[in-house]
């Protein structure tokens, strides 16, 4: 079973290494990589051409934001209300059920997602959390409302809104959405493994997020929401810290004509040894 909605990798840098796409051909997950015209023919010596979509600009030095809007208007061009948008540094995607985090072979975590947030109209970004934010010693819900979503996007088309500014553009993302009333919903029954941001080559690595980069990355969101992030100094590196707590009365809409079975539908999904 696989995704109804068109599933997006934004990329750049990483032709010999996009880590994202290994798992998704794994997992026989359709999907387009979206890539500067430049690296087009490096990235094809792995990837098949009709996979790979070419962005029309190159070298803006923004980051990957010209190319996540631009994929935006190319889903809304095809006449889909909804887009997964996937970070190309994903190594594994894993379902969490009983304690236990097995990596997934197929596209069903994604259309178990879709069917739930469909059932509300007032739904702005959902995705999956990371794998190592939920450990398998720790008792956590199987969704969590109106928080950041990041790296693994599934995006309502209609709202009023698009990506912006350099660093932290999930997580400013977030915020807008909920701060106009909308909800977030992020699945901790599904997740993905990620390499930690500037821990892999290609990417911002090796522009944006050089030298004190992550400083810049905090600043910079505190200057768009000043009223609930602070800069703060952990684990030995700087972090935004944001506060959600004024989200939390943000409530569900859900939509008059969708009707719930009252029984667990795991969609095919079994436990392999």
């Amino acid at each position: 079973m696989n995704p109804s909605y068109p599933v997006y990798i934004v990329s750049k840098g990483r032709f010999n290494n996009c880590l994202t796409v290994r798992e998704l051909e794994i997992m026989k997950v359709p999907y387009k990589i979206v890539v500067e015209p430049q690296e087009f023919d490096l990235y094809n010596k792995n990837i098949a051409a009709e996979k790979i979509l070419k962005l029309p600009f190159s070298n803006l030095n923004q980051g990957s934001i010209p190319a996540r809007n631009w994929i935006w208007d190319h889903s809304i061009s095809l006449g889909f209300d909804k887009h997964w948008i996937l970070d190309d540094n994903i190594e594994g995607f894993h379902r969490l059920n009983r304690n236990m985090k097995p990596k997934v072979n197929s596209g069903t975590i994604f259309k178990c997602a879709e069917d739930f947030i469909n059932r509300y109209s007032n739904v702005a970004l959902s995705g999956f959390n990371y794998y190592n934010f939920c450990k398998t010693t720790d008792k956590v819900p199987p969704i969590v409302f109106n928080t950041r979503i990041y790296s693994c996007i599934l995006i309502d088309n209609k709202i009023p809104f698009r990506w912006r500014g350099i660093y932290n553009e999930d997580t400013d993302l977030s915020i807008r959405v909920l701060k106009s009333g909308y909800c977030t919903i992020l699945f901790n029954a599904f997740l993905i493994g990620k390499i930690t941001t500037m821990r892999m080559k290609g990417g911002n690595t090796d522009t944006l997020y050089k030298n004190d980069g992550r400083k810049k990355m905090a600043e910079s969101l505190k200057e768009q929401h000043p009223d609930i992030v602070n800069v703060v100094w952990k684990f030995n590196r700087w972090h935004h810290s944001v506060n959600y707590k004024p989200f939390k009365n943000n409530k569900l809409i859900k939509k008059n004509n969708k009707v719930f079975a009252n029984k667990i539908n795991n969609y095919g999904m079994q436990l392999i040894n």
